[in-house]
């Protein structure tokens, strides 16, 4: 990613006058967007789509009360106090290394992985990604801070308990997940079905979490790769909110290297809590083929994305691409994803 322009830093600072949320619930995706479309080789479309985008967003709400080290359970989970949050992850990030501050936090923060659709988990990991590969500067420090508290103000535990124990390969388990029976939900709504739908607790339960971490690591990315080509088959029941099952656990991959290995297990759990509920929420019940990839590159499904410009559309290329990177030669199921996605979003939230 070439960032000696400077535009990633610039749409940061835009995008930090605006709050994380719009219209009441929904997520602010200019952050992850633009780190997006800039590594792909999209600098110069950003300023353009954000003045778009950014006519939808919001101010930052007002902040309440401080948080402190004390009494910061208290405010975990409460959407109001997301100001609060920023700041207080804003101060610790000024006086310790961000690794640092990431791996005290990742545990805490990891159970809440499923509020406000995962969205908080996915900006976490395009901001660890940036710092990471681009190095640490000022905005994408408080990137970081603005992503973990965004995180802690809308930490949501799921209404069920999801404990992989068994011993299924994650395209396997991913396979088996059943339905919720309406579907036309939102996230919370959706999330209390999942108890009650015949047969989701014991495939939920069904994947795999290896003691090796190298092991964690790669069925991670086997989870990434399987709910990025479900959603060329099965994306048509919900477009939108179905690419979360393959932006989250890919977020999480992007985290890991950065995380001490005694959390990659139950990273791996955690995210595939998140896919699977996704899954069973929002995948339709039957496939349809994805659309032809034979003949476009991976550069040409992605500017295809960024043409169509919704923010969904361009993550879901995003993570589409990195699967495609590790596929064997001749495999273009991953491409055919994202061009399904671009097939089934046109440009909005």
């Amino acid at each position: 990613m070439d960032t000696t322009s400077g535009t990633l830093d610039e749409a940061l600072h835009r995008l930090h006058g605006s709050g994380p949320e719009f219209k009441g619930y929904l997520s602010n995706h200019g952050p992850m967007a633009v780190e997006a479309l800039v590594r792909h080789g999209q600098a110069h479309t950003v300023h353009r789509w954000l003045d778009a985008y950014g006519a939808r967003l919001e101010d930052v709400p007002g902040a309440r009360t401080p948080i402190g080290d004390a009494d910061w359970q208290e405010a975990l989970g409460d959407p109001l106090r997301v100001t609060d949050w920023t700041r207080y992850f804003s101060r610790w990030i000024a006086r310790r290394p961000w690794r640092e501050v990431l791996a005290q936090w990742w545990p805490r923060l990891l159970p809440g992985i499923a509020g406000a659709a995962t969205h908080p988990v996915i900006r976490v990991g395009h901001a660890v990604r940036s710092l990471v590969t681009e190095g640490e500067d000022a905005p994408r420090l408080s990137e970081l801070a603005h992503a973990l508290g965004y995180w802690a103000a809308r930490h949501t535990l799921l209404p069920v308990t999801v404990a992989p124990s068994g011993g299924a390969a994650p395209a396997d388990a991913l396979a088996a997940l059943p339905r919720i029976a309406e579907q036309n939900v939102t996230p919370l709504r959706g999330y209390a079905q999942l108890s009650g739908t015949p047969g989701w607790p014991e495939a939920a339960g069904s994947l795999r979490v290896p003691e090796n971490p190298e092991a964690v690591r790669e069925n991670l990315s086997a989870l990434v790769r399987a709910a990025t080509l479900n959603y060329g088959a099965y994306g048509h029941g919900d477009g939108v909110m179905l690419v979360h099952a393959a932006t989250a656990p890919n977020a999480v991959l992007r985290t890991l290297p950065v995380l001490p290995q005694e959390l990659w297990g139950p990273s791996l759990a955690a995210a595939w809590a998140a896919t699977a509920a996704i899954t069973s929420l929002y995948a339709a019940d039957a496939p349809l083929p994805p659309p032809d990839a034979s003949s476009v590159t991976a550069e040409e499904v992605f500017e295809l994305a960024a043409a169509n410009g919704d923010a969904h559309v361009i993550k879901f290329a995003d993570t589409a691409l990195d699967v495609a990177a590790s596929a064997e030669d001749g495999d273009d199921r991953a491409l055919a994803a994202a061009l399904n996605a671009v097939r089934l979003m046109g440009s909005g939230d």
